[in-house]
């Protein structure tokens, strides 16, 4: 069994186009079940962070193919964007 602060702390790899995401900051539950449905790891800074962040990538549950000692390697294409709430 995993912990989800165990999952924040390995980096997320693309598998389809070998960029890294970065970390996960968060994860979306389905209440009913008590199942993840996806993982958020944030965009990219803008100029440093001093224009704030990118879309957020949302990455559904089952785009993710393993999950490692150090990194979680998913597989998504850019339809997985997301505009940020931040």
């Amino acid at each position: 069994m995993i912990r989800a602060s165990d999952l924040s702390m390995r980096e997320v790899i693309n598998t389809s186009d070998g960029r890294r995401l970065g970390n996960i900051v968060d994860v979306e539950l389905d209440l009913t079940t008590g199942k993840i449905v996806a993982v958020i790891v944030p965009g990219q800074s803008k100029a440093f962070g001093l224009f704030g962040y990118g879309d957020d990538y949302v990455i559904p549950w089952d785009s993710i193919k393993k999950i490692g000692e150090d990194v979680i390697l998913v597989e998504l294409s850019d339809r997985y964007l997301r505009r940020s709430n931040r």
